[in-house]
């Protein structure tokens, strides 16, 4: 799944109150951790392990109500919300942490006996 930039304050909104689980990253155009870890972040949604996790950017500078809702304090910060709940943090651009961070809130994929007629 590619990674969606968020738009709008309403967007953010709509994004973290979801039913789905989502991983937001929040960036800015200046930041340069940001642009060494945002091809990492987009490899990360594509990964068959991570499909049941919505994966979004924040643009910090055009989006700044949404930053401030957020409490993010430092770029690049990475954030798991799910129906309105943030489940999870993590600043800076560590791959390993990142990774872990999304692991941990990825939703197991179904075993083979929970698959109905093999699929």
């Amino acid at each position: 799944m590619p990674v969606t930039p968020i738009t709008d304050f309403k967007h953010f909104y709509q994004v973290i109150n979801s039913d789905t689980p989502v991983v937001i990253d929040f960036w800015a155009p200046w930041c340069m951790p940001c642009k060494v870890i945002s091809p990492i972040f987009e490899k990360f949604s594509d990964q068959e392990e991570n499909a049941g996790l919505g994966f979004y950017k924040v643009d910090t500078e055009a989006n700044e109500q949404a930053m401030e809702e957020a409490a993010v304090r430092v770029m690049p910060t990475f954030m798991v919300f799910h129906k309105g709940n943030k489940l999870d943090e993590t600043a800076g651009a560590y791959p390993s942490k990142l990774a872990d961070m999304i692991k941990k809130h990825a939703p197991a994929a179904p075993t083979d006996s929970e698959k109905v007629d093999g699929v």
